[in-house]
């Protein structure tokens, strides 16, 4: 099921989440094509680096926990993140206003981050250790987490392959895209092959950041008024 759009229009422009898209993408065009393996083996996270089981791999981890959330691994894992991004980070820049958008969206990332480290570390083979992470999505899960607590009952058109087009309530569609991330997750821990690249458990961490801390981002502001739904 791939989103389209919502319907909440935003009452001021989403600069931040237009200036996180366009840095997103020129990090991808002018850094990462170039030279994509090197890219990656020098500003990616390395889960291993973290309790030393490998050999530093490029910056330090404190540095690529970081860079890593505005890298990605290929046309389509970008294009899927930013479109997530778009329809649903607008709305929560909206509410939070721009910097504390940013503050939050950086903050989701590493709680992202922090929590597929955990796992991987706890739970994962030592090869899956060594595999470079990178990825908006974890920030941007925590973006999906704050909007399924802002605006449950939006409207998200929806395209469901090969032809259906449907608008979901909001608290429907990411609900149910939260459930497929714990259950590939719980998945890849029988089946590891069947994982597919995908740090399941930094989306399950994004999103249960950004669920559980929004109120607090709020409170740290001044309350902004309900939104205006469009049929």
């Amino acid at each position: 099921m791939l989103p389209l759009r919502d319907n909440i229009p935003t009452r001021t422009a989403p600069v931040l989440t237009v200036l996180i898209i366009v840095a997103t993408v020129l990090v991808w065009i002018l850094y990462e094509l170039p030279d994509l393996e090197g890219s990656i083996n020098q500003l990616a996270f390395h889960p291993c680096e973290v309790d030393g089981s490998c050999p530093q791999v490029g910056q330090d981890w404190p540095l690529t926990a970081f860079t890593a959330m505005f890298m990605h691994g290929s046309w389509m894992h970008l294009i899927g993140n930013m479109l997530f991004l778009w329809i649903f980070g607008n709305n929560v820049e909206d509410t939070l206003g721009r910097v504390r958008f940013l503050i939050f969206y950086v903050a989701g990332g590493l709680a992202a981050t922090a929590t597929q480290t955990v796992v991987t570390l706890g739970w994962g083979s030592e090869f899956a250790a060594t595999i470079p992470n990178v990825g908006a999505s974890g920030a941007i899960a925590a973006v999906l987490g704050a909007y399924i607590l802002l605006h449950p009952r939006a409207g998200v058109l929806t395209w469901i392959f090969p032809i259906f087009f449907l608008e979901i309530p909001a608290f429907a569609y990411l609900g149910i895209w939260f459930l497929f991330q714990l259950l590939d997750g719980s998945i890849s821990f029988t089946a590891p092959d069947q994982g597919g690249g995908v740090a399941y458990f930094a989306h399950v961490g994004g999103f249960a950041f950004g669920f559980l801390v929004i109120r607090l981002f709020m409170a740290s502001g001044p309350r902004r008024r309900e939104p205006v739904y469009r049929a």
